[in-house]
C-alpha cells in the first residue's frame, strides 16, 4: 500500500468513489467536471510555496503498489472558509427564569454560526469495500496527521472534521427532512449537491438565522443530532483516539457533529519522530545481527517532501538498536522516495510499539523540527 498526491490520470478512479461513497459524502460528489477542478486544484496546492494556509486543498490516494489500483482517497482543507463560508448549528442551553413566579426552565437551542472558519479540516476519507485489508483505515486517517506535522506553516492551529450524520440508504436525513418541511424546500441530494459545488447563498437567504428550540424539532430529527451514519462510526472512534473531541457543533443539513483538536496536540502528530534512512545491507557479523531491533507490530513511514510525498506502511520494520535509524530495501527507499541517509518520519500503529528506541543524537532536520512545533 502506498500513499500519494492525486494525479490528473486518478480522475476516472475519482469518480467511482464519488458514486461508490453514495448520498451525504459531500466533500467527493459523482461530477466529472468538479473533480477534475478538484484534481486540479490538489495538484497545484502541493506544488504551491506556502508561508500561511489559505484556500489550498491535498488530496492524497491510497494505491495498490503491485496491481497500480486506487484503493481509496483522504484530504486535507488548508483553511475552511476562504472561498465560501462554512456554517454550522451550535447547541446551547438557554435558561428562562421568572423571579416574581418563582420558575425557571432551561431548552436546548440551535444557532446558525460560521465559528470554525480558517480552521484546517480532514476531510474525503474513503476506502474502497473491495481493498479493506489491516492498517489500511489507519494509514489512510493518520498519514494526514504526520503530513501536517512536516509542514505546520501550511495548517492552522486548530483542525476539524465533519462527521456524517444519519440517513438511510436512498439518502434521506432525518434532520433535513424536518427542516425541508418548515424552511427550504429542496430534496437532501440536491442540498448536498449545491454544498459540494460551493454554493452556499441559500443558508443565509432560506435557512433560520434566528436560534431553533430543538423540542420543537420531531423526534426523529432530535434523535439524530450529533449522532453519526452507521458507516462513518469506526472513522469517529479512530479520530476520538487521536484527541478530538465534538464540542457542539452539527451540520446544517444532517445534524452530523464536528470534531476538532489542536494541530500540536493530535496524537499521532506527537508520536511520531524523524528518523534516518539506511539502505539495507545484509548483516557480515554476529555483532551486527545483534545490534539490530525488530518491530513487533506495524509502523507507518513517510518521506518529508511535499509534491513528492509517500507514505507506507511496514510490517517486521527493522531498526539499529539505541538509534533512531531505520534500515529498508532497496525497493522500499524507491518506493518511499529516499535515499542512504535521507530523514523519514515513523509512527507505530499500535501502542505495543509506541516505546521506540532513544536516539543517540539528533539529525539537523529534526532539530529544526522541533523548533517548527
Amino acid at each position: 500500500m502506498l500513499i500519494r498526491p492525486i494525479a490528473h490520470s486518478d480522475l476516472d478512479t475519482l469518480y467511482q468513489i464519488a458514486v461508490e461513497s453514495g448520498p451525504g459524502f459531500t466533500s467527493l460528489m459523482p461530477d466529472r467536471e468538479a473533480l477534475t477542478r478538484k484534481i486540479e486544484h490538489s495538484v497545484a496546492s502541493f506544488n504551491r510555496t506556502v508561508s500561511t494556509p489559505e484556500n489550498e486543498h491535498y488530496l492524497f490516494v491510497l494505491e495498490d503498489e503491485v496491481t497500480g489500483e486506487i484503493m481509496g482517497t483522504t484530504g486535507i482543507e488548508a483553511a475552511v472558509g476562504h472561498d465560501h463560508p462554512l456554517y454550522h448549528f451550535h447547541r446551547n442551553t438557554v435558561t428562562h427564569h421568572s423571579r416574581d413566579l418563582g420558575l425557571r426552565h432551561s431548552v436546548e437551542t440551535l444557532s446558525r454560526c460560521n465559528h470554525y472558519s480558517g480552521c484546517s479540516e480532514i476531510c474525503s476519507l474513503y476506502l474502497r469495500p473491495e481493498f479493506r485489508r489491516p492498517n489500511a483505515g489507519k494509514l489512510l486517517s493518520r498519514v494526514r496527521f504526520l503530513f501536517m506535522g512536516l509542514h505546520p506553516e501550511r495548517f492552522a492551529d486548530t483542525v476539524i472534521a465533519e462527521m456524517r450524520g444519519v440517513s438511510d440508504d436512498e439518502g434521506r436525513s432525518p434532520f433535513w427532512d424536518w427542516m425541508q418541511a418548515h424552511f427550504v424546500d429542496m430534496e437532501f441530494a440536491e442540498v448536498t449537491r449545491l454544498i459540494s459545488s460551493g454554493n452556499t447563498d441559500f443558508i443565509e437567504e432560506l435557512m433560520p438565522s434566528h436560534p431553533l428550540y430543538t423540542c420543537l424539532l420531531s423526534p426523529e430529527a432530535q434523535s439524530v443530532l450529533s449522532e453519526v451514519h452507521e458507516k462513518t462510526r469506526p472513522a469517529l472512534h479512530m479520530l476520538k483516539s487521536e484527541g478530538f473531541r465534538h464540542k457542539g457543533y452539527v451540520d446544517l443539513f444532517d445534524g452530523g457533529p464536528t470534531v476538532e483538536c489542536k494541530l500540536s496536540g493530535i496524537r499521532s502528530v506527537q508520536e511520531s519522530e524523524h528518523w534516518s534512512v539506511e539502505i539495507d545491507r545484509a548483516p557480515t557479523n554476529d555483532f551486527q545481527k545483534r545490534s539490530r531491533t525488530q518491530f513487533d507490530s506495524p509502523l507507518l513511514v513517510t518521506n518529508t517532501e511535499t509534491a513528492g510525498f509517500r507514505a507506507t506502511v511496514l510490517n517486521d520494520a527493522i531498526t539499529r538498536a539505541g538509534s533512531r535509524t531505520l534500515f529498508l530495501t532497496p525497493a522500499q527507499a524507491e518506493q518511499l522516495n529516499l535515499q542512504n541517509g535521507s530523514v523519514c518520519r515513523v509512527l507505530p500503529l499500535t501502542s505495543q510499539s509506541r516505546t521506540m528506541p532513544a536516539p543517540k543524537e539528533h539529525t539537523r532536520a529534526e532539530v529544526s523540527y522541533a523548533h517548527q512545533s
